[in-house]
């Protein structure tokens, strides 16, 4: 299929939404993956410069946006909703990348709706689009040897031990294999 088609009439057929925090201070941490894996993609497609828009770092090609809220993971509603619906994308064309501690480090899955499990980001993105049926990019970031909420936060807004660039690579591959196949 060429990549200009578009479906439904809206202004792209795919809406990719990498969630993370702004700012230096969570700049290459295991949340922000989301951010990585996005920027990745647009780096691929040869996507124009992000600008501020919808309450985030956006950028559009010719079928594919691309967007980065900056309200704060837990606010990324606020910024994905208006977006979508000012692009009329299908729900189903909704792709969120996020970091997932309940997978191993490396493990990179693809899933349209199902549970939250406990992160804001999504739950908010959730009620942005007033539904949960939309596309999941689950990049995971490995656990904690703990379960106490303090420090699976700290975990989480840490830096890698790893290098996350083949864990990034790996998910913009499935990623930009999902909004080229159809």
């Amino acid at each position: 299929m060429s990549l200009f088609r578009r479906r439904g009439g809206g202004k792209a057929d795919w809406l990719v939404v990498g969630l993370g925090n702004p700012g230096d201070r969570y700049a290459r941490t295991r949340h922000n993956v989301g951010f990585e894996v996005a920027k990745r993609l647009a780096e691929r497609l040869g996507l124009p410069r992000f600008k501020q828009k919808y309450g985030g770092l956006y950028s559009e090609g010719s079928r594919v946006a691309v967007l980065l809220p900056q309200t704060y993971m837990n606010e990324s509603g606020n910024s994905v909703g208006p977006a979508r619906g000012a692009l009329g994308v299908d729900l189903d064309h909704v792709l969120v990348v996020h970091d997932e501690i309940d997978l191993p480090f490396g493990k990179v899955e693809l899933r349209t709706g199902g549970g939250l499990a406990g992160h804001n980001g999504l739950k908010s993105v959730r009620r942005g689009l007033g539904s949960g049926d939309f596309g999941r990019v689950r990049v995971g970031v490995g656990r904690p040897d703990s379960t106490d909420p303090e420090i699976v936060s700290r975990y989480v807004l840490g830096r890698f031990d790893e290098d996350p660039q083949d864990l990034i690579e790996t998910a913009a591959d499935e990623l930009e294999r999902r909004v080229t196949s159809e």
